[in-house]
């Protein structure tokens, strides 16, 4: 079940809204004006509430008219800012505009709720400072020491009904981030105290990367168990353990990274031989038991990138296990999630996609690989295209040179629409030490392949990271402001550099000129304080980053100079102001590799003969008309060549399963007529090059 779902449904009801309003003026916890504002207005939120969730959840799309007109819904602080994004939805539509608006007013109420009735909730998330880097458990034990509030209350109300219907002998909690594990701890608690008997296990991204040290016994008054990474075999083991149970074979048990309490310690038990499931053993993504229609869409902010995370309801998948750069000193590249690698074949994760459909209703996919490899992207966009699926999808990848304009074209046409990345520092010197394996030139124009096929990009910004100068994160908006001016990145993200315990930095501090303020760790143990050795406060550069990257995102503010975003004296940037542009007019390297394969994407054209004679000889040539989806456009070229094309087009497409090299390609050519590559460069075959004749 997804406890999140059901929770944020029944508080977002005209019925418990009701009953909220009456709480907090009873409680005389209506103080600010914001909340005060929001109460004298209280029928005008609750009339249409229900209404409201609904259009959210695509099932009353009429709605949207009325929800963008002026005075249909009441106003508070959240609407501040929406005469400024008024213009940015031009370009995504009356429903778009229509679910940010609800979404907003949606948040004012978020607001009452944070200021009259529970200072720990989150639209999307719940008690998340607790969560964030607790090193200690105190805070969070003390918390859950205190009565349950109404939410809470909420929470474990729909877990008791979820718990009288299944009898569970086992429930396992996933915390993925800090914001949920608050709640996590209140379900387990509530299982202890009314259902004794019944084991509580935890998993997922929280444990994975924070709890690998834990020690605080106190933990284990609420979970029995913490199983640490891919949770396939540690859960299976535990499923195994608790119904075959019994107090002769109790010192035999098997356990694949798990912590548990034994003999009064918190210990850590790997003693089982069996080795993980590889990917290609896992199976499809069951989603049977979720309220798949009950989901609300929202979109929080006009960022194109965020509306697809917020937005929709996407199947998830991953094209493999792992990274396969695996070497971002910032990353946790040390932890099995990131270190071990296995790929799933492409017509095995197509398979799942379409099992997936069929189960779902839903065609929107997204792979949430640390980064998609292309060689794997681009089997699994053929295997799209060969089997005819119309899927929408889009993936984390690296800003690598494999991403080729050709390639570009293929993911669009296999139904690729965005993509994110992580350019995080706009410097070469830091780029190198963060050992991302790519350069500022190789970004800008592998973004501009994207661009051009149509495909959004993302960009993932850094700034703070260790050693980086107040001149260089200059010079890193520079490269960043051309990047938009120019139109190759569309949307993109600043985030502070945070050192993590895991990563190659946080595992060798000194090499990278920094020094770690280690405290002592019995809980949570992954982001870590630290000292910079350049001395800079990179903090203060948050606002003025983050404004100017929502005004490029929104096609303004590039003429200003980057003074005009800091309320302090910043250095002149030494990055020449056409630097991205000599980057995308650098030529291309017309080199073929011989076993590149070569595709064609259009269908067969129309074909008439064109007879002409002159000065006694007598010429046959081929007229084709091409029809794609926006245009039709002819070449023409000697019968005999023309004809060795038409039938090789044929052989081209993605459909067939005899694949065409290159090398092949030319061979067949050369056994019929000369000079492939005077062919091959020819103006017939370049404009076939500009409508689906790939080299990949």
């Amino acid at each position: 079940m997804d406890l999140g779902i059901e929770v944020i449904l029944e508080l977002f009801s005209k019925n418990t809204m009701e009953e909220l309003f009456e709480i907090a003026y009873d409680n005389e916890a209506i103080v600010t004006k914001k909340s005060e504002r929001i109460y004298a207005l209280k029928a005008q939120y609750l009339k249409p509430l229900d209404e409201v969730v609904k259009f959210l959840q695509g099932k009353n799309p009429t709605l949207a008219r009325q929800l963008c007109t002026e005075n249909f819904l009441p106003r508070a602080s959240r609407f501040e800012q929406l005469d400024d994004l008024d213009w940015a939805f031009g370009s995504m539509g009356m429903q778009d505009k229509a679910k940010h608006i609800a979404t907003l007013y949606l948040e004012d109420l978020s607001d009452f709720i944070v200021e009259c009735i529970d200072e720990n909730f989150g639209f999307s998330r719940y008690a998340e400072r607790l969560g964030q880097s607790a090193n200690s458990f105190d805070e969070i034990y003390a918390h859950l020491q205190t009565e349950t509030g109404f939410i809470d209350d909420i929470a474990l109300r729909i877990l008791e009904l979820r718990l009288q219907k299944i009898e569970p002998k086992l429930v396992c909690i996933s915390v993925p981030f800090p914001g949920n594990l608050y709640s996590a701890f209140r379900c387990a608690q509530y299982i202890k105290a009314h259902y004794p008997g019944l084991p509580v296990s935890m998993g997922g991204g929280f444990p994975n990367t924070e709890l690998r040290s834990v020690s605080d016994k106190r933990v284990f008054e609420f979970f029995d168990y913490i199983t640490l990474d891919d949770g396939e075999l540690p859960v299976e083991l535990l499923i195994s353990n608790v119904l075959n149970a019994t107090p002769e074979n109790a010192g035999d048990k098997k356990f694949k990274r798990t912590f548990l309490l034994e003999n009064g310690q918190v210990t850590y038990k790997n003693n089982a031989t069996r080795g993980d499931y590889k990917q290609s053993e896992l199976g499809t993504p069951d989603y049977s038991d979720l309220l798949l229609s009950e989901y609300i869409s929202v979109i929080e902010i006009a960022n194109p990138m965020h509306s697809l995370w917020s937005d929709g309801r996407w199947n998830k998948l991953t094209m493999a296990h792992g990274c396969y750069w695996g070497k971002c000193t910032f990353c946790d590249i040390s932890l099995d999630y990131i270190r071990v690698y296995q790929p799933v074949a492409a017509k095995l994760l197509v398979d799942r996609m379409q099992e997936m459909i069929a189960q779902t209703g839903e065609n929107g996919f997204h792979f949430v690989d640390e980064a998609a490899p292309p060689a794997l992207m681009k089997a699994v966009a053929l295997e799209i295209i060969k089997r005819q699926l119309t899927v929408t999808w889009w993936a984390n990848i690296r800003f690598e040179k494999n991403f080729t304009a050709d390639l570009c074209k293929l993911l669009k046409a296999s139904g690729c629409i965005a993509i994110s990345g992580g350019l995080e520092v706009a410097s070469d010197r830091l780029l190198k030490l963060i050992d991302k394996g790519v350069t500022v030139e190789q970004v800008a124009q592998v973004t501009r392949n994207f661009t051009d096929a149509d495909i959004m990009v993302h960009s993932y910004l850094m700034y703070g990271y260790p050693t980086q100068t107040v001149q260089e994160t200059v010079d890193s908006l520079e490269m960043v402001r051309q990047l938009f001016e120019i139109g190759v990145l569309q949307s993109g993200f600043w985030h502070q550099f945070a050192l993590t315990a895991h990563s190659p930095v946080g595992l060798n501090p000194s090499e990278y000129g920094i020094t770690p303020h280690y405290k002592e760790i019995s809980f949570a143990n992954n982001d870590v304080d630290f000292a910079d050795s350049t001395g800079i406060d990179h903090s203060k550069f948050s606002y003025g980053l983050k404004k100017s990257l929502f005004n490029y995102m929104h096609g303004i503010g590039f003429e200003l100079p980057l003074q005009e975003w800091f309320d302090f004296k910043i250095p002149k940037t030494r990055v020449k102001p056409d630097l991205i542009q000599t980057y995308l007019e650098k030529e291309p390297n017309f080199d073929t590799r011989p076993t590149a394969r070569i595709i064609w994407l259009g269908g067969m054209p129309l074909v008439k003969e064109q007879i002409k004679t002159k000065r006694g000889m007598t010429r046959t040539r081929l007229i084709m008309e091409f029809h794609d989806a926006t245009e039709a456009f002819q070449i023409t070229m000697d019968k005999g060549e023309g004809d060795w094309l038409l039938n090789t087009l044929e052989h081209l497409m993605p459909q067939q399963e005899k694949q065409f090299s290159y090398s092949k390609l030319k061979a067949d050519f050369d056994s019929q007529f000369e000079e492939f590559e005077l062919f091959w460069f020819s103006k017939p075959i370049t404009v076939l090059k500009k409508h689906g004749l790939l080299v990949l």
